[in-house]
């Protein structure tokens, strides 16, 4: 059995995270960050400008400072009309990347609104997005074993179809899953979200390196 660490707070990410590794591989048990001896641990400053730059930072820093096999994920939106932006300052592009000290809640709000408001007038065929997710998986040393990414496809809805649904978190109120594009990522059960999402995705081929481990 190998466990390794999965350099998260967000406890969704490491819900899902758990949920899919524990289909595709029973040879590897992620535990969090609050699980490990000197938790809560200083966070790395992400100074990439990609998903696969933010993700090995993270997972090498966090892999130092548990001394164990890390896995590290990176992952927010694209949307093509918008240049993909937010891109890797999706979880705090109401803020052009900075931290305000606002509540996630409060944080995914204004998120939202400020996408919406920069889609407005755009056709729903242009409104074409995914969701990425890029894993990598760092030594207790902090050397790059593997890196995978994973999408999402999809598309933003039009107000006032958007938002809408209960489960997730973050943009998963407006986008839209293809190929149906009927119903939001927050209208997903969390098995039905975590068979076709970006972190499946990513998973899936992370499993498949970590079974011949």
């Amino acid at each position: 059995m190998i466990e390794i660490v999965l350099a998260t707070a967000n406890p969704h990410k490491v819900d899902e995270m758990r949920a899919i590794f524990s289909i595709l591989t029973p040879r590897a048990t992620l535990v969090g960050l609050s699980d490990c001896a000197g938790s809560p641990f200083p966070e790395p400053v992400e100074t990439g400008s990609t998903f696969e730059q933010n993700s090995a930072i993270k997972a090498r820093a966090y892999a130092i400072a548990t001394n164990r096999l890390c896995l590290a994920d990176d992952s927010g939106l694209e949307i093509d009309a918008l240049g993909g932006r937010p891109g890797v300052i999706s979880s705090h592009y109401c803020t052009d990347g900075r931290e305000a000290g606002m509540t996630r809640p409060e944080r995914d709000a204004a998120n939202n609104t400020r996408v919406l408001r920069e889609l407005e007038g755009v056709a729903p065929e242009r409104r074409t997005a995914r969701f990425v997710c890029v894993l990598t998986l760092s030594s207790a040393q902090g050397s790059t074993l593997a890196q995978v990414r994973g999408n999402f496809e999809g598309r933003i809805g039009l107000p006032p179809e958007v938002p809408r649904g209960q489960d997730g978190f973050g943009y998963d109120p407006l986008f839209l899953a293809a190929p149906s594009f009927t119903r939001t990522s927050a209208e997903l059960s969390a098995d039905e979200k975590n068979r076709i999402s970006h972190r499946r995705s990513a998973a899936e081929q992370m499993a498949a390196i970590v079974r011949k481990m």
